[in-house]
């Protein structure tokens, strides 16, 4: 049995401890799993959907729409939150609301908070470094240092999208936000250049590299690819960077916003142009990777411009 004083976050303003756990921790605390809720919800809803015993769910933390930190499961037990039983052992996991469609996106006050939560839990356990690795196997096999924590998430343990593809591509921020910090210094990780046609498509991923013009290489014999670095962050795409979609292989998207903004160009450093899609379907003729879209950017049939491809779900 793990003897570790176990402490609880002086973040919580909201306690509403679940019945849904194993009881005391039989490995001490090395990870932290942050999960998306699919829902923009109070802390005080989490507790209410944590409550039942039917539920056969909980989470040690949650983070609630507005920025505020509640607590079910205290960190001394094991919660049932990342369908891993060896995972919850020795993770804190950690519930944030999001948007109910992918890429489950989080409010920027809900993502902050996280940061400050999750340096929390590192120092309160002594530790000075979060490390994403990026990988399932590479992390599972990995044995954290004394002061290490490491970042793991639910979709490696169960057929699910959470954290959601906006949180997992800010893992590796997420990361270094917390470790510089703490004050650790991040530890020796090995990059690995992913050439994809978009960074949430890993069907499409043609290989994995360590030395950059490797990478770059196999998307120039693949036009349309890209090359993301391990935070999933495009640093080179090929040809013109436009995968261009033509007769039969155009798709439509469905956009539930209201507001999504359509711009020049593809990413978020190109001016929009004033022009918003509204609800609907709409046709894509092109894709490329650029900044501000974890998705990709499509371009519009009707040609009024290139929409961010997170806010649009393929029909």
């Amino acid at each position: 049995m793990n003897n570790m004083a176990y402490t609880n976050s002086p973040l919580v303003s909201y306690t509403k401890l679940s019945p849904n756990h194993s009881g005391q921790r039989t490995h001490s605390i090395d990870r932290i799993t942050p999960h998306c809720v699919v829902g923009q919800c109070s802390v005080e809803t989490l507790g209410n959907i944590f409550l039942p015993t039917s539920r056969q769910a909980s989470s040690n933390y949650g983070i609630g729409v507005d920025g505020r930190v509640g607590m079910y499961v205290e960190e001394k037990n094991r919660s049932w939150c990342s369908s891993s039983a060896a995972n919850d052992q020795r993770a804190v996991t950690i519930e944030c609301a999001s948007d109910t469609t992918e890429p489950y996106a989080f409010k920027d006050v809900v993502y902050q908070t996280l940061i400050k939560l999750c340096m929390d839990i590192c120092k309160r356990n002594g530790k000075t470094k979060l490390l994403w690795l990026g990988d399932k196997t590479k992390t599972l096999g990995y044995t954290p240092k004394p002061d290490e924590m490491v970042l793991t998430v639910h979709r490696w343990f169960a057929n699910k999208s959470c954290p959601g593809d906006w949180m997992y591509a800010r893992m590796g921020d997420l990361a270094s936000k917390v470790t510089a910090a703490l004050g650790g210094t991040p530890s020796e990780q090995k990059q690995l250049y992913r050439v994809r046609k978009t960074w949430s498509d890993s069907k499409s991923q043609k290989g994995a590299y360590r030395v950059l013009a490797n990478a770059k290489a196999c998307a120039d014999k693949n036009p349309g690819y890209s090359v993301f670095d391990s935070d999933g962050k495009a640093v080179y795409t090929s040809g013109n960077g436009a995968a261009v979609v033509n007769g039969d292989d155009t798709f439509k998207v469905r956009v539930s916003v209201p507001d999504l903004n359509i711009r020049c160009g593809p990413g978020t450093n190109y001016a929009a142009t004033g022009r918003f899609t509204g609800a609907g379907v709409f046709t894509i003729t092109a894709v490329q990777s650029g900044q501000g879209s974890s998705s990709g950017w499509g371009k519009l049939k009707s040609g009024a411009g290139w929409i961010a491809l997170d806010y649009a779900k393929r029909v």
